[in-house]
């Protein structure tokens, strides 16, 4: 029966009016300091993750999932490699490619990455073709020397539809006169936006058989582009795909081409919610403050309590209790407010730019120009477990203070 009494008498002060207002307000300070620190911190880790899942469905739509490529040399036996891909239930697509450095001249100079497609297959490992803006991607003939650049190339080349570029490859051409760089005249029929700099910037588009030819290739292309069903297993599947070819390839998936970046979004996620971890934190002090009072204030209810045969632990769990309704009553609130305050963002920034007349993340500026967020539940019960144990830690200082107070004592003056 303790562990009972413990419950309702803890639940008892609760509901009782103590002749101390001031006790009152800081439990009330108390349950406002962790509802604003758990809104805040699921908001925050919300928006993080949402701007995370963006930026990476902005890069895996435009590089693949998994690529299998030759080592020393172009892969010659491609057509084989996509054909065993398309056996394999968990790939959705596979796709060859061709990808060279080259220096593309139009009213001014920029290099970037040239990357032969087909535009048959292209679609099922890429959203390229939806990303394009001007121009379509089946503009891209065999032969027809045609080229799709980003938004933010073709603007700094000063190029648009239907004008030319030079494109000029690393490997040269050797000439009477020397050694003269490859190049080749192709004509602008797309401009595509990815909503990336990497890529907007950096790469530029031409069909593969153009791309074989300018880099003298032959039938070879430089790897074959996966897309699976789950991104998860693309290191397995792209190995075991080799494995299949029966001979010597490189492996790579899009953990390891954007390890640096994704590592850092981790990171910084991660250091977010210790810092606003902290504010949970203060909340928990002003509970130990709270209670401290609360138990000073029932020093003679202590007493009694232990000379009718109360135990000491059985004394601790009652503020253990009182502590832990009013931790739990603010991680509770905390948690709606936050999941519904996240899952709303977008509608309350979309309403301040309303209106205030104002774009708080302007399209031309930002890659990104809204807010998205991403509620994930472990992160949500993550967040509601850390503040729980901050709450416990808070309660077991004054409760250990309450199963120490000597009765005589307590009663002296009563």
């Amino acid at each position: 029966m303790l562990p009972n009494l413990s419950l309702a008498i803890g639940l008892r002060y609760l509901r009782a009016k103590r002749r101390n207002g001031f006790i009152s307000f800081i439990s009330m300070a108390s349950i406002l300091g962790i509802i604003i620190g758990v809104m805040a911190l699921i908001t925050t880790i919300s928006v993080m993750s949402g701007f995370q899942q963006e930026l990476r469905d902005r890069i895996l739509g435009m590089v693949a999932h998994a690529t299998v490529s030759g080592i020393g040399g172009p892969l010659q036996d491609w057509p084989r490699a996509v054909e065993l891909a398309g056996e394999d239930p968990r790939v959705v697509g596979a796709a060859p490619y061709v990808e060279t450095e080259s220096l593309l001249q139009g009213r001014s100079r920029r290099g970037a990455i040239i990357r032969g497609v087909l535009p048959a297959l292209e679609p099922q490992v890429s959203e390229l073709a939806d990303k394009m803006v001007q121009g379509r991607l089946d503009d891209l003939q065999a032969g027809e020397y045609r080229i799709i650049l980003g938004r933010e190339l073709s603007l700094l080349l000063g190029v648009g539809v239907g004008d030319s570029v030079n494109v000029y490859i690393s490997e040269a051409t050797v000439t009477p006169l020397g050694a003269m760089p490859r190049a080749r005249r192709f004509e602008v029929v797309g401009v595509f936006e990815a909503g990336a700099q990497e890529f907007d910037l950096g790469m530029a588009l031409v069909h593969l058989n153009d791309a074989q030819r300018l880099g003298r290739m032959g039938d070879g292309v430089s790897g074959v582009r996966l897309k699976l069903v789950d991104l998860w297993d693309a290191w397995p599947v792209a190995r075991d795909l080799a494995d299949r070819m029966q001979g010597n390839y490189r492996v790579r998936d899009w953990t390891r081409d954007n390890a640096n970046f994704f590592r850092a979004l981790k990171l910084e996620k991660t250091v977010m919610f210790i810092l606003l971890s902290l504010v949970i934190a203060i909340a928990a002090f002003n509970l130990v403050s709270s209670l401290v009072m609360l138990v000073q204030d029932k020093q003679s209810d202590i007493a009694i309590l232990r000379t009718l045969g109360m135990s000491p632990g059985s004394v601790m769990r009652v503020f253990i209790v009182q502590g832990m309704v009013i931790g739990l009553l603010g991680i509770g609130i905390g948690v709606a407010s936050g999941v519904l305050l996240a899952s709303n963002l977008s509608n309350i920034v979309r309403y301040i730019e309303n209106a205030t007349q104002t774009e708080l993340m302007p399209s031309d500026v930002y890659y990104i120009s809204g807010v998205p967020t991403l509620v994930d539940p472990m992160d949500v019960l993550m967040i509601a477990c850390v503040a729980f144990v901050l709450c416990l830690l808070a309660t077991l200082y004054p409760a250990w203070r309450a199963s120490r107070t000597d009765p005589a004592t307590a009663l002296r003056y009563e």
